[in-house]
């Protein structure tokens, strides 16, 4: 099917495409007008959906930041290499390991230029940024979040970085993001190119472009104060930016080859609109990992069309690979998702499987660990009795059918077993935190 999509392509296309993936930060399942949203206004979004694929069960492979972005840097459970939480400020020896394979390195040595504008929260150390992971241009925060006019991290260390060095640069990050984004397309028209496109937006603290006056202090709760005005203004910035760089592709003459993949890195936080989901970032109900997601490939993804397909951030890793045409050493537990862009619906269902322990600096986590088959989903939590979803008829997991269906639940308990029996043990392990809910 790949080879037959690619053959199928406009005769401008060529054999590997142009790939942009956007990552938004902490945009809630429904804040885009796309999906429902009735307070924000996301024109350049909405119409990227109207021109290639909107997907309505798309999921972060991690209820936090780094989980996820491990998970797409690799193309495996982000449990296979132990990053099963958020890293923490200026966190060291931790994130992504050094020296192995990433999707940047992979398509590097198939002739792509690559980039990461952005968020990066994969790792603080020399080793472990971006640089030194197979992205040949960073600019970007290395942590979690920074301070949107001074650039700086919660705990007051610049955050804002040129390749290897701490540079200083006047405005808003969403606009410097942008504006090297298109810096890079332009200077890369006539080559293959990789661009990672982590805007922080609309991660806390809540500054839009006209909130430079606002009062946000590292080291105070001001750092993640707010109103919901404060974040609309952050996703409509993010729409008009996104049609930034959809507009430098008309220009470039870069649209028909160049696919462009727009989603979250988890659900939602408190300022976020997660309906009509229930739960927020931070968990495995459907808001915590449910993402808007969004593809567009001009003459190869069909205009218009919805996918029902549930898909994983890792999916597009394999994705990415395939359609460089390259693949890595390692075992991927993503999936190539080129038939689904194509329009087919998969012929056979497929589980996925969600982790959440606490670590050391946030043990106010919630233990928890989920399954979804089909369209049953199974959920497990500490200290609550076992609970069963059928997420076809109850979106909102209103309705808990474990009682009604033990042999259901028996069967997707033991798929999690299995799953997890593959992975490296979380530390502590998950069972010692749920021995009640069994």
């Amino acid at each position: 099917m790949l080879l037959a999509l690619i053959g199928g392509a406009p005769k401008t296309a060529s054999a590997k495409p142009n790939i942009i993936f956007i990552l938004a930060d902490d945009l809630g399942y429904g804040d885009l007008g796309c999906y429902g949203c009735p307070d924000i206004r996301t024109p350049r979004l909405d119409a990227l959906a109207a021109q290639g694929m909107r997907f309505t069960d798309a999921y972060a492979n991690g209820p936090t930041c780094s989980p996820t972005r491990y998970a797409f840097m690799t193309g495996q459970y982000q449990q296979r290499g132990g990053l099963e939480y958020a890293l923490n400020y200026q966190e060291k020896n931790a994130g992504l390991p050094p020296g192995g394979e990433t999707l940047p390195s992979l398509l590097k040595k198939t002739g792509y230029q690559t980039a990461l504008v952005g968020k990066w929260h994969l790792g603080y150390d020399a080793e472990r940024v971006p640089n030194a992971q197979g992205f040949d241009h960073f600019f970007g925060l290395l942590g979690g979040n920074h301070h949107y006019f001074k650039h700086v991290d919660r705990l007051g260390y610049p955050d804002l970085f040129l390749n290897h060095q701490p540079v200083e640069r006047e405005g808003y990050s969403t606009d410097l993001f942008t504006d090297d984004a298109l810096r890079f397309l332009a200077e890369h028209r006539d080559r293959p190119f990789f661009l990672f496109l982590s805007y922080n937006a609309p991660h806390f603290p809540y500054q839009g472009p006209n909130d430079a006056a606002r009062l946000v202090e590292p080291k105070s709760p001001s750092w993640q104060s707010g109103t919901r005005a404060n974040y609309i203004s952050m996703v409509e910035h993010l729409d008009m930016s996104v049609g930034r760089v959809l507009d430098e592709l008309d220009r470039l003459g870069l649209a028909k080859n160049t696919l462009v993949v727009f989603t979250s890195d988890n659900g939602g936080d408190p300022m976020g609109r997660n309906l009509p989901l229930s739960g927020l970032k931070g968990s495995l109900w459907e808001g915590g990992i449910r993402v808007p997601c969004i593809a567009r490939w001009p003459g190869l993804i069909p205009a218009g069309s919805v996918s029902r397909a549930p898909i994983m951030t890792m999916d597009w890793t394999a994705t990415f690979l395939a359609l460089a045409k390259t693949q890595s050493s390692a075992h991927l537990d993503g999936i190539n998702l080129v038939p689904i862009l194509h329009g087919e619906t998969p012929t056979t269902e497929r589980a996925l499987f969600w982790r959440r322990v606490p670590e050391p600096m946030r043990k106010k986590v919630i233990p928890q660990r989920a399954v979804r088959f089909g369209s049953w989903k199974y959920l497990e939590e500490r200290n609550q009795p076992p609970r069963l979803f059928d997420l076809a008829a109850d979106l909102a997991e209103k309705n808990n059918l474990a009682p009604q269906h033990p042999d259901r639940c028996a069967h997707l308990r033991r798929l999690l077993d299995d799953w997890e029996a593959t992975m490296p043990a979380s530390n502590p392990p998950y069972s010692s935190f749920t021995q009640s809910s069994r």
